[in-house]
Order: structure tokens, then C-alpha cells, then sequence
């Protein structure tokens, strides 16, 4: 379990999912080589992946290139089908960071092969998340910075006024094709910037009016000798 400050407590980070959106960057999608999306991109990470403030990202054995992406995530709040853009705030408890990390080897070589890429995605740990939830009324989420360092380097840098599709559309969208539960956590997309990881590292995410994230990064080998 995960618990992250909110409010004048905590919260219990437990999602039955998390749904991420692929290339709603425009700048992301050209550095990719990828056509910017007429409608939104999504994709599955288990909730298995998912680790707090202050863990370790591990690099598995089977990966030799592994990407950083930082993002918004938008936290559900309660049951909803078929929400219309117009009502889909209703439904978001409030705002979170995540890294989208991705072995990005192996997702090239599935997508040269036509096949899913879930693995390059869904590795535990591959989910880090927090440092707090803030409450949707206390934020205004239009077009606030987000960036990402790697050893005090500035990697991503970007404002969240820049993603394709925004939260209201997005939440409409996903909500038509699987119902969103309480709990439920939404990936908005990552700024252009993505580049590896390797052992040692120190990732720092950030969201204006979140916070910072900060994870350490490990190799598989050291946590196993």
C-alpha cells in the first residue's frame, strides 16, 4: 500500500488501474517519430508497478535501456460510465506526479513486431507516484510547469497548457470505453525530453503546485547480490 499526504491526512493509493495516455505532447510525439494523435492514445499499467516517494526505480536485467517520462496523474474520485467532458470534473478526487517509466527497447522491439508492448511498461517499480495528492479545488491545472532532472539536469521542461487533449476530454474518452473507479489513476502524457536511466541516478519530478518526486535508480544485479 501506498500512502500519500492529503488534506489534513493521508491517502490510500489502491487503483484498480492505471490508464496512461501515450503521445499527448506534440513535442514528445515528433521526438518519437510519431504523428500527432487525432484522438487520444491510451494503454494499461498494473497497479503492481506502482512505488512511493523516496523508493528505488529498479532497472530489470532484461531491459538495457530504460526511459524516464514524467506526468500528470489525475486521481478518480468516484464511479463513472460515459461521463461527458462537461461533467468530468465531478468525478476527479484531485492531482498527483507520476513517471511513466518504460523499457524502451523492449517496446521498439514489439512494436517492429506488431505485438503488445505491455511488458516494457508494467515492470514492478515502473509507476513511482506522489509526493502528495492535491485536492482538485485547491489547484488549477490549465498550464502549470512539469519538468524532470537526472542528477540536478534539467531533462524535461515543459507546461501542462501544452497537452493535446486535456483532462475533461480525456476523461470522457476513457469513461466511454471502460467504466472509471474510485481510486483509478490517469496518466496524462510526458513533455518532450525522455532519455535513460542507469544505476545510481537520482530522479527528481516535479509539478508546480505539487511538489517534487524524488526516486533513487538501481540495477536489478545490486539488489540481488
Amino acid at each position: 500500500m501506498i500512502r500519500l499526504p492529503f488534506r489534513d491526512g493521508f491517502y490510500e493509493v489502491r487503483p484498480s488501474k492505471i490508464i496512461c495516455l501515450g503521445r499527448n505532447y506534440a513535442a514528445h510525439a515528433e521526438e518519437l517519430g510519431h504523428e500527432i494523435p487525432k484522438e487520444p492514445v491510451i494503454f494499461l499499467k498494473p497497479p503492481s508497478s506502482l512505488i512511493g516517494p523516496g523508493q528505488a526505480i529498479i532497472l530489470p536485467r532484461r531491459s538495457k535501456h530504460v526511459d524516464h517520462e514524467v506526468e500528470l496523474a489525475v486521481v478518480i474520485g468516484k464511479r463513472g460510465r460515459g461521463i461527458p467532458r462537461e461533467k468530468a470534473m465531478d468525478y476527479v478526487l484531485g492531482y498527483t506526479i507520476l513517471m511513466d517509466i518504460t523499457a524502451r527497447d523492449l517496446q521498439w522491439e514489439a512494436k517492429r513486431k506488431g505485438l503488445p508492448w505491455t511488458v516494457s511498461k508494467g515492470f514492478d517499480t515502473f509507476s513511482p507516484i506522489g509526493p502528495r495528492v492535491v485536492d482538485k479545488r485547491e489547484l488549477n491545472i490549465e498550464d502549470l510547469e512539469i519538468g524532470l532532472k537526472v542528477n540536478g539536469e534539467i531533462r524535461q521542461l515543459a507546461k501542462t497548457s501544452e497537452m493535446i487533449f486535456k483532462v475533461p476530454e480525456i476523461i470522457e474518452y476513457v469513461s466511454n470505453i471502460m467504466t472509471l473507479e474510485p481510486g483509478d489513476i490517469i496518466a496524462t502524457g510526458t513533455p518532450a525530453g525522455v532519455g535513460p536511466l542507469r544505476h545510481g541516478d537520482k530522479v527528481e519530478a516535479w509539478i508546480e503546485g505539487i511538489g517534487t518526486l524524488e526516486e533513487d535508480v538501481l540495477a536489478e544485479e545490486s539488489i540481488l547480490c
